[in-house]
This record gives C-alpha cells, structure tokens and sequence, in this order.
C-alpha cells in the first residue's frame, strides 16, 4: 500500500463519537469529493478503508444511506441521487440545494475538534500525500473555487500555511515543508503517517552526513596516498644517489619506514618510530626529504640537513 494509503488507513481508524465532529468530516468530504450538488453526490475512492468509512459516516452523520453503492473491488463508487435525501444532507449545512456554488459555513466548524474532523474528511476525499522517502508534498484538490478560497483561510486560523494552486479545473491548497506536513497530520488524526515523516527525515539527513563524510575521508585518502606517492619517489631517489646513507638518523630512520610502510599514515608511521614522534614532526622530516630528493632531481647537490 502506498503512503498516501497507509495515512488515510490511519484516519479512517479514528472513532466516529461525537455527531458535530461526524458531520464536520462528511462535510469535509462532500466538498472536496468528486461530485456535490442540488442533483446528485458522488464520491468516488480507490482506498478500501474509506469506502467502508464512509456508509457508517453518512448512517451517523445524516441518518440516511447512500442510493448507489460499489459493486466491485478497485475504484468504489457512491452516490446519493433522491431528493430528498439532498436536501437534508444540504440542510444539515445550512445550503439551499438548488445553489449553483458550494460555500463553507463557518458556523458548523466553530469548535477546534470539528475543523480537525472537516480537514480529515476533506483530505479523505479529495487529499494526497508523497512518500516522505521521495518527496515531501501534501495537498487538497477541490474543484470548488469558492471552498478553494475559504478552506485555506480556515486553515491558516488553525495555524496552518498552505500555498495555492490551480491545476486543470481543480484548486489545490498545498504543502511541501516537512515540518508543516507533519503537523498538518498530527492535527487530522495521523500521528503515525507524521511520524513516519519525521523518521524518513532523519534517514536523508543520516544518509547525507554519511555521504559527506564518506566523501571527505576519500578526499583525504586520495591526498595521503599522492603524499607518499611523492615521498616515496623522493627517498628512492636519494637512495639511488646514495645521499641517503649520508643524512641524520632521524631521516634515514623516517626514510626507512616510508619504503617498508608505503601505505600508513602519518599518525601510524609517527607510532612507529623510536621513540614515537608526534606526526607534526614526521611531516616536518618527510617534508625534508621530498626537498631534499626533488632539489637531487634538478641537479642541486645535496643541501644542509637538519
């Protein structure tokens, strides 16, 4: 199952108590469903968990069932076509069922649970969200211009921000921030799905600090070996000369190590000197060296030595 179905699961499992809150969410969902007017509803999901939500809905939010029921599995179809059955769906919502626009009334979502209830029921119907391991976007898509005006504002008083759209004859209210999809879920009763996206977050930005970090240690791989690449060429160099005999101790020890040990590091061939030298000072004597074979290579004699 998808993520967007996964969340609407997790809606659909929140209990249907209070009838204000009932009929907030199916007032949510006829506005944002595929058809609601003075001649017909129709809604329309391919999510299993909603088409069974929504008989017990419209059973305890109206008192009434739906005319036409789905007769498959796939895309369930429900419609209500009696009229007097859309008049008292309409009536409940204080709308004249012969209207030609669909407004909100306010006045039915003056509590906080029933705004919460109205945004469930109008992201069951007519939402979607990403897969927060993809991408992060959520969004309502009616087809209502003036519910697309006035549902935003309803939301924006309930501390939300969504941004606007228009697509084809839809109007969408939407949001791409993780932090607000977040809350926006929490709010309608999805506290799993929010977390969900907390948790996919987490993950990109581990994946992304291991990368980095990953990188960076490769980069600094890539710059050791050249380093000794260099270092070596310089030793065997003074070697093939026979300045390296010739040099103080601490350099023949220093060159030495560097010929048996091409691949360590500063700090494993520092461990490995005697007595153990810090690696500031082993860079210090490898530095010599590589100046001493390069100043060999252009036909310097050999320098003072430390």
């Amino acid at each position: 199952m998808s993520f967007a179905g996964e969340t609407k699961g997790e809606l659909c499992r929140t209990a249907l108590n209070r009838k204000c809150c009932t009929q907030a969410e199916a007032y949510g969902v006829l506005l944002y469903c595929n058809t609601f007017s003075g001649r017909e509803i129709r809604i329309i999901t391919e999510n299993e968990a909603f088409a069974q939500r929504l008989p017990t809905l419209f059973r305890k939010a109206f008192r009434l069932s739906f005319d036409r029921l789905p007769d498959g599995e796939g895309k369930y179809s429900f419609g209500i076509t009696d009229p007097a059955k859309l008049a008292a769906v309409s009536g409940t919502f204080g709308m004249d069922a012969g209207s030609l626009a669909n407004h909100v009334n306010f006045a039915v979502l003056e509590e906080p649970c029933c705004r919460a209830a109205f945004l469930r029921g109008a992201f069951l119907a007519g939402g979607s969200v990403t897969d927060p391991r993809k991408a992060y976007h959520l969004e309502l898509s009616t087809s209502h211009y003036n519910v697309s005006r006035e549902v935003p504002a309803l939301m924006r008083e309930a501390g939300f921000q969504p941004k606007e759209a228009t697509r084809k004859a839809n109007y969408i209210a939407y949001f791409k921030q993780s932090e607000r999809i977040e809350d926006f879920l929490t709010a309608i009763g999805a506290p799993l799905a929010a977390m969900e996206i907390m948790n996919a977050k987490l993950e990109k930005n581990l994946r992304g600090s291991v990368n980095r970090r990953v990188n960076c240690d490769a980069a600094n791989l890539d710059k050791a070996v050249e380093a000794a690449q260099v270092q070596l060429e310089a030793i065997r160099s003074l070697e093939q000369s026979g300045q390296l005999e010739g040099l103080p101790d601490k350099l023949r020890e220093t060159a030495r190590l560097r010929l048996e040990h091409p691949e360590d590091t500063l700090a494993e061939l520092a461990a490995l000197c005697d007595p153990p030298a810090t690696k500031s000072a082993l860079n210090h004597r490898l530095r010599k060296l590589v100046e001493l074979g390069q100043a060999r290579g252009e036909g310097a004699g050999p320098g003072k030595t430390i």
